[in-house]
């Protein structure tokens, strides 16, 4: 994607959640896990739930349940692993230190901030909350309350109306093959941290403007920071 120069005031960053800012990724396994053994799967390891980093979780959960053919309605599973993940979560959710340190950075320059993920209302209220970035990003929207979760650009989108901004002024963080795909099919200019740094070759962080091939290792504050502004 063609960068273009942006100020202060036309520049609005819109954050992924989990995998980007914070390490949910060991809570949101952890709660799948110990939902689907409920439903008699005992073979649910983390090579399995990487596949669908980035994606929504009700759309995880309806692949889930085809793969392993759960006879329980959509809506259980996902009022179960909700429910799992919001316990988890309240106890501990990192943030990435380099991530805060951005956020605090760009709060203190008046950049107006959001989160677009694929997690429930309910989820992304309960890290910001509990992590204390709700301070500084107010606003979030769920990929449950559009028609399509990423890859398609709908989240992006509707965030981007919610900031008051045109897609061509927002960046966006994130660390999944299908999150960069969002951002590039909404217009956005993206900022690729891999969580797993072995996608980092993935087509899909091609058009970012941006990759930090190491992935959180290689990630820092100072050098996003200059990007933004380029």
């Amino acid at each position: 994607m063609t960068s273009h120069p942006v100020t202060a005031s036309g520049l609005h960053v819109i954050f992924d959640l989990d995998g980007t800012l914070v390490d949910s990724e060991p809570n949101y396994y952890e709660a799948g896990r110990r939902l689907l053994a409920r439903y008699g799967v005992r073979d649910f390891g983390w090579e399995v739930h990487t596949r669908f980093i980035g994606i929504s979780t009700l759309e995880t959960l309806t692949a889930l349940r085809a793969e392993y053919g759960i006879d329980a309605p959509l809506q259980e599973l996902l009022a179960g692993k909700n429910a799992l993940y919001l316990e988890l979560a309240g106890a501990s959710t990192v943030v990435f230190p380099q991530m805060r340190l951005l956020v605090e950075r760009l709060h203190a320059a008046g950049v107006p901030m959001a989160v677009a993920s694929g997690s429930s209302r309910a989820a992304i209220e309960a890290v910001l909350a509990v992590t204390g970035l709700d301070a500084c990003i107010p606003l979030y929207v769920s990929a449950d309350e559009v028609p399509h979760g990423k890859p398609e650009p709908d989240v992006f989108l509707e965030t981007a109306r919610r900031l008051g901004a045109e897609p061509a002024d927002c960046v966006v963080l994130e660390d999944a093959p299908a999150g960069a795909a969002a951002a590039h099919a909404a217009g956005m200019r993206c900022i690729a941290v891999p969580y797993v740094p072995e996608t980092a070759s993935d087509p899909a962080f091609k058009a970012a403007d941006l990759l930090f091939e190491g992935g959180q290792s290689a990630f820092t504050a100072e050098a996003a920071y200059r990007r933004l502004f380029r």
